[in-house]
């Protein structure tokens, strides 16, 4: 059977650099930083002292203030970034196009700050005060579930819940369920708002953030100085769309998705596995299941986390893919402007992946001031590049060994 063709054809963001995709996407191009002061939680209780955090954002520009009070804040970023995905794609979900249009939006841990409050509310007051609303609030299918029940979208309706993979992962299958027919389009992408005490203080404890206290350097991904990730929040989303049925809309069309690979390292819950070996076999069954040769690949958007570790093995990775060629392409982390999303880290940084396809303008990893130099590729160190690429790959990595690529191809 012919497997069909996706394109994407909208998108939304909603991320620490702007509340638009836009907005975003000029301040990658620009080498801006996201990254500031933690200034939603008492710094004082945590080692960590930055965050990337949403700024300005007012979820009643999109539905009313009842509504949104029975949503937790990462739904409100999903339901913000997918309205707006889903305008710019210019798609009108009508009854009769409904039941083939699905939304799979994964997220890494939910309603965190509504589990936090509602927590301290049944302690200092007993079960009868605690929401009705808590259990949707929290669980983190409910930005998919919500999402749906906005736009009317009555498709397939899932969520995968993979740590910093769970973006990734949900758009690599949403584009799988449009390639095998079962949907003529997909709202994908991945929302989370984890700046929450408990999160922070997990994060803190396994030493996997930044105690860089400068919010300028702290994500500094494949420096030597770098210590650890800066925790973001917000939503990326995307719409995609089966060619044939975007093309008779005439719809615009950003790049094609063409593949997608997905691995578990059976390793270690937090640790990538030995020479990110998992990550290797990912990024290999992406480029299989695109039928082209890795040496077609010109651009990588990195997991790039500014992790010790993470940083040294996604390079190991790319090196054992793509050989000689690892030194031909260029790989940059927009992690080092954004921070790290977590479960939405992958919808943002597909978005990116298109758009530098698109426009023909690499994002930069900024802060790259002291080169690690066991990683040697090029990282489009501190500036963009204007490049012509015409295929280009994004990976996301996540706690518990879950490894996720996606391919794309730039569409003319």
């Amino acid at each position: 059977m012919m497997k069909r063709r996706v394109v994407i054809t909208g998108i939304g963001a909603v991320t620490p650099l702007g509340n638009t995709a836009e907005e975003t996407w000029s301040a990658i191009k620009a080498g801006k930083s996201g990254v500031g002061p933690l200034t939603r939680l008492d710094t004082e209780k945590f080692p960590a002292k930055v965050a990337a955090e949403v700024k300005d954002f007012d979820i009643e520009q999109y539905i009313d203030r009842k509504e949104a009070r029975k949503m937790d804040r990462f739904t409100h970023y999903a339901l913000a970034a997918s309205i707006m995905a889903v305008k710019d794609a210019d798609l009108t979900i009508t009854d009769e196009i409904a039941p083939k249009v699905g939304v799979w939006i994964g997220s890494g841990i939910g309603g965190m700050e509504t589990y936090e409050k509602q927590m301290e509310v049944f302690q200092e007051r007993g079960v009868r005060r605690v929401s009705p609303f808590f259990v949707p609030m929290m669980i983190p299918n409910m930005a998919s579930g919500q999402v749906s029940i906005h736009l009317g979208a009555k498709g397939i309706n899932s969520c995968s819940v993979t740590a910093c993979a769970s973006g990734t992962n949900s758009i690599g299958d949403a584009f799988k369920v449009i390639q095998r027919g079962d949907a003529d389009a997909m709202i994908t992408g991945g929302a989370e708002a984890p700046i929450v005490n408990m999160a922070v203080a997990g994060f803190c404890s396994s030493t996997a953030l930044s105690l860089n206290p400068d919010a300028n350097t702290a994500s500094r991904p494949f420096d030597k100085e770098r210590d650890g990730f800066v925790i973001a929040e917000g939503a990326g989303i995307l719409v995609l769309e089966e060619y044939e049925f975007a093309k008779a809309r005439g719809a615009k069309i950003y790049a094609e998705v063409i593949g997608y690979g997905a691995t578990g390292d059976a390793y270690h819950i937090t640790a990538p596995g030995p020479n990110g070996e998992g990550a290797a076999r990912a990024i290999k069954q992406a480029i299989d299941d695109a039928g082209i040769d890795p040496t077609n690949v010109g651009y990588i958007n990195a997991h790039g986390t500014s992790t010790p570790y993470n940083d040294l093995f996604e390079t190991m990775a790319v090196k054992s893919v793509f050989g000689e060629h690892a030194y031909n392409l260029a790989m940059s982390s927009t992690k080092s402007m954004t921070g790290h999303l977590l479960g939405a880290a992958g919808g943002v940084e597909t978005i990116f992946t298109a758009l530098a396809l698109k426009e023909g303008i690499l994002p930069p990893t900024i802060n790259l001031e002291t080169p690690d130099p066991e990683c040697d590729l090029d990282y489009v160190p501190n500036v963009a590049r204007e490049a012509n690429v015409e295929y280009a790959m994004s990976n996301s990595l996540g706690f518990g060994g879950h490894n996720a690529s996606l391919l794309l191809k730039k569409v003319d």
